[in-house]
């Protein structure tokens, strides 16, 4: 055989193939949707920068050595902790998943998602119905105004 074939094989053996390293060192953070997660902030942290904002949101709490990470969508985005000179101190991704106690019924293209901890209630979930989404979130809305002694919305 070829002396590059082995000098390949022995880079391999050495150092691994690149995806297998790089899935290795990336760590996941799991959250579920409309949940929040704390999480250690690398040392020296100043910025935080989230891929794409529709999945995930992030904030460095006051003490700055924890973040608090929260589920917005469905789906997977990365995290960047940078320091003061710009140097990227660490990169995670952030996967948002559905709440296991969540019952959908689907009727033909009509999806109601019904929030079942102990018993099935309405709730709002992404993908149901618009009209379902509208008039449930519409009641919440309320509800939680009237709690706080504001009438924040109307339902129609």
């Amino acid at each position: 055989m070829s002396s590059r074939f082995w000098l390949a094989l022995a880079f391999v053996v050495a150092f691994g193939s690149q995806s297998a390293r790089a899935e290795a060192s990336s760590e996941v953070l799991v959250v579920t949707i409309d949940q929040a997660k704390l999480a250690k902030l690398p040392q020296g942290t100043s910025t935080l920068i989230i891929g794409n904002p529709t999945y995930a949101d992030v904030k460095i709490l006051k003490e700055k050595d924890m973040m608090v990470f929260t589920g917005k969508g469905y789906g997977e985005t990365n995290l960047i902790a940078i320091d003061n000179e710009g140097e990227i101190l660490e990169e995670k991704q952030i996967r948002v998943v559905p709440n296991s106690s969540v019952l959908v019924f689907q009727n033909g293209p009509s999806r109601t998602s019904y929030s079942c901890n102990p018993a099935c209630m309405p709730t709002v979930a992404l993908g149901d119905d618009n009209d379902v989404f509208a008039k449930t979130g519409a009641q919440i809305t309320l509800r939680n105004g009237q709690a706080e002694g504001t009438n924040s919305a109307s339902i129609k």
